[in-house]
């Protein structure tokens, strides 16, 4: 008899990782909370509020779960965590504290200033005063961060003058201050690595595609695209990351009264030399990049999550397939400023092998439709032997897909193809 889980989330990241769990001889039961159309074929959907923390204990109690494991960053933040623990229910995810290191752009930067860590110089500015006297300094490309939770779109990257000024103005108004940081130049990575006090272990690197048009211009979205691994962090690359930040990281985490057991996503930028640099950290296992992460991972996935959340993770040998894998996002109307939801998905029946459709923002409508339910509605993920191969699987099928206004980018992967 397994186990039974509990998976935190509703988005591609969540049915990324209910799909590997299900592989697992450890688990006997499957439970999403809220989730999605994806999800619910492959375990039970909760319709629950999950920002809120009490009806989430509640459900875990009720279901007498083995383990919580935490998609999205906002309940980690807000403490889930932390409660999860004080009843006893063992948690993929780090406490309130940890999770400050995505919640507060501010705190991430003091912590790796302190710890010495590769990241871009900045300055905090309080004053609508201080704009001018500061702005000179660090363009002539400027990099605004509001220090909130905002799903990856916090963040306005301009070479436009007046552009910077009005966003730093803005920021100041909504959250009292932003952070203005140097531009940095080079190709952007994400890795991510689950930790716990007893080590940690680094999946294979991925490329995300923030920027919704092609050729990355546009406005940032929450990802429209991701592949791994990325040809960028070779070994030498990696083996710089591990040594000038993860085990940094690690180390002080491991340091903490309260310890860090979950994923921390290092954001990176890797200059023309090879050298790496924090853009930003992350708390939880990145969308889409757990689409094209998870595929990768040929040993128990439940396993890594249990022996993580329980402090073992050392004892355990985690083992990848030596391919690639590609999605793609589509995207509703209107995305990423005003999404058109409710319209009608169609096309789905048309499978093409070693193609694996991953939901986002889909819902049934109780009458047989898929039905469109967000910004993301879907990721289309091809898993070949090459990245070349896994693009055309994953292309092939999302033409075949019908959503009324529903748009991709159709250069995933370009940078490495």
């Amino acid at each position: 008899m397994g186990d039974r889980v509990l998976v935190i989330g509703s988005g591609g990241r969540e049915h990324a990782i209910a799909l590997g769990l299900k592989e697992s001889k450890g688990v006997s039961e499957l439970h999403i909370a809220p989730g999605n159309a994806g999800t619910s074929m492959v375990g039970e959907n909760h319709e629950i509020d999950i920002s809120n923390i009490d009806e989430v204990i509640k459900l875990a109690r009720d279901l007498e779960v083995n383990l919580v494991i935490v998609g999205p960053e906002g309940p980690l933040v807000n403490g889930l965590s932390d409660e999860l623990n004080k009843v006893g229910i063992l948690c993929f995810g780090p406490h309130s504290k940890g999770a400050m290191l995505e919640g507060s752009k501010e705190y991430a930067n003091e912590v790796m200033m302190n710890l010495d860590i590769p990241t871009a110089a900045s300055v905090k500015i309080e004053d609508i005063e201080q704009i001018e006297e500061l702005i000179d300094d660090f363009g002539p490309i400027w990099v605004i961060k509001r220090d909130v939770l905002a799903g990856g779109k916090g963040v306005t990257v301009t070479g436009n003058k007046d552009e910077a000024i009005k966003a730093i103005s803005e920021g100041i108004k909504l959250d009292g201050f932003v952070l203005l940081e140097e531009f940095l130049e080079g190709e952007e990575a994400s890795m991510l690595v689950v930790m716990d006090e007893s080590g940690f272990v680094c999946l294979p690197a991925s490329q995300d595609h923030k920027r919704v048009g092609e050729g990355d211009l546009g406005p940032n979205t929450g990802g429209m695209g991701a592949y791994a691994p990325a040809p960028i962090v070779t070994d030498s690359v990696k083996n710089k990351v591990i040594d000038r930040i993860i085990v940094p990281m690690h180390d002080w985490l491991s340091s903490q009264n309260t310890l860090y057991r979950g994923c921390l996503y290092v954001g990176l930028m890797i200059n023309q030399h090879g050298d790496p640099y924090v853009v930003e950290f992350n708390v939880r296992f990145g969308d889409p990049e757990t689409q094209v992460t998870i595929p990768l991972i040929s040993s128990d996935l439940y396993e890594l999550f249990l022996a993580t959340s329980e402090g073992r993770l050392a004892e355990i040998e985690v083992e990848f397939h030596n391919r690639h894998v590609l999605t793609v996002v589509l995207a509703s109307e209107g995305y990423p400023a005003k999404s058109m939801t409710g319209r009608i998905i169609s096309g789905l029946e048309n499978k093409v092998e070693n193609c694996i459709i991953h939901h986002a923002g889909t819902k049934s409508d109780g009458l047989g439709n898929l039905l469109s339910n967000g910004g993301r509605v879907l990721a289309i993920t091809g898993v070949s032997n090459s990245l070349y191969g896994a693009s055309v699987i994953s292309y092939k099928f999302i033409q075949k897909i019908g959503l009324e206004g529903s748009h991709y980018r159709k250069d995933i992967g370009y940078k490495s193809l």
